[in-house]
Order: C-alpha cells, then structure tokens, then sequence
C-alpha cells in the first residue's frame, strides 16, 4: 500500500481530523446546548420541528449554526486558488480553526448561540478543505457517507473476495471509529473541563498544522540534483 502522496491527504493527517470531529458536535451537543456542530441535517431537522411547533424563539438555535456552517463552506472554497502563499490553503483554514476554538473556549454559557455557530462554521472549513484520507473520498466531520461507503466496499468483498474491497471497508469503519472515539474523548473532557475543553480539539488540530509542513508530494519526488 503506497503512502499518501500529499500530507493533507495522510492517514496520520485524517487521524487527528476524524478525532476531532467526533470532539465538536460532542462539545457543541452536550456542552452548548443540543445543538450539532457537523450534523447540519439534525439541525435542520430540529429546525423544523421547531418552526411546527411555532417555537419562534428557538429556531435561531439551530439556523444560526447552518447558516454558519454555509459560510465556513464558502470561505474555504474561495480559499483555494494556485498563488503560492507562506502556508498552503488548508493549513490557513486549520489555523482559523484554531483561533475560533480557542476563542470559544473562554466564552460563557449564555453566548451558546454564537458559540456554536462559530464552531458551525470551522466545522464547514473542515468539511469543504479535507475531503480524502489516503487517496479515498472521506469525511472527517461526519459519518453517513463514510457508513455507506464502508458497507457497499464490505458487500463487494463479500460477492468478489476482492482484497481492495475489504481493506476499504475496513478503512471507512476505521474513520467512523475514531470519530466515535473523538466523541468519548470530548465527552471526557467535558466532565473535566466544561466549557475550556474545546481547547483539547484545538490542540489536536494544532497537531494537524504542524503536520502539515511536510511536502510528501516534494518528498516523493525529490529535485533532480546535477551529479
């Protein structure tokens, strides 16, 4: 199995990102107030029960962190261009990541809603700028199509005995396992740190800038040195 050509690709990358997004809806959910940070479609479900109920007060509750969520999309896309910065465009959008939870973390429980939209919205600049582990299309921020894919590669080994089929499999599961791990860590960190544990998300994506200073493309195919 050949390793990830480029590092935003990495499976070590795709490690700290899947951890990290279990941890966000986790803190946004049980820290903040029942609200998803990454499962806009509970939020927009939500928002609609609220809107039969003529629960008016509470539907900023769940629109303001889709709208954000929207916006951290869009940030991310125009992002991305070919002019050469100091830091790549992915890193510039886990840097913001960094600086909205950490600004989170020292916000009181009475500013849930702008919380959770500020984290709606690094979650958008994760989901649109990290879309492949490993050459694989994977999301780090949610589980669905990750579940999906995962079952129609187990199904295919079943009928082909393909090896490709099983270890994909296996690979989509993994990702969703350390979502579920990024969860239990979260909810841990709650326990111990309330509010401030979104700090612990920051420092695994802290772990992911750093990482990301590692030209595998460069590395892969080293400069032609004259003998």
């Amino acid at each position: 199995m050949k390793r990830a050509i480029q590092s935003s690709e990495s499976i070590e990358l795709g490690i700290l990102l899947s951890l990290a997004g279990g941890f966000m809806d986790a803190y946004s959910y049980i820290m903040r107030g029942g609200v998803f940070a990454n499962a806009q479609t509970g939020n927009i479900l939500l928002l609609g029960v609220r809107i039969s109920e003529g629960d008016f007060a509470n539907i900023p509750r769940y629109m303001f962190p889709i709208i954000f969520f929207t916006g951290g999309i869009a940030l991310a896309r125009l992002l991305r261009d070919p002019e050469k910065r100091t830091l790549h465009w992915r890193q510039l959008t886990v840097l913001a990541e960094i600086v909205i939870f950490s600004a989170v973390a020292f916000m009181p429980l009475d500013m849930n809603l702008f919380a959770n939209s500020l984290t709606s919205f690094a979650c958008g600049l994760q989901v649109e700028s990290f879309r492949k582990i490993h050459g694989r299309s994977a999301a780090t921020t949610m589980c669905i199509g990750n579940l999906r894919s995962a079952t129609e590669n187990l199904c295919d080994w079943i009928k082909t005995r393909n090896r490709d089929s099983l270890f994909s499999g296996l690979f989509y599961y993994g990702v969703i396992a350390l979502f579920i791990a990024g969860a239990v860590i979260g909810n841990m960190c709650i326990k111990a740190f309330s509010e401030k544990a979104i700090l612990v998300c920051a420092a695994f994506l802290f772990a992911a800038f750093l990482m990301m200073f590692s030209d595998r493309e460069r590395e892969a195919n080293p400069p032609y040195k004259p003998l």
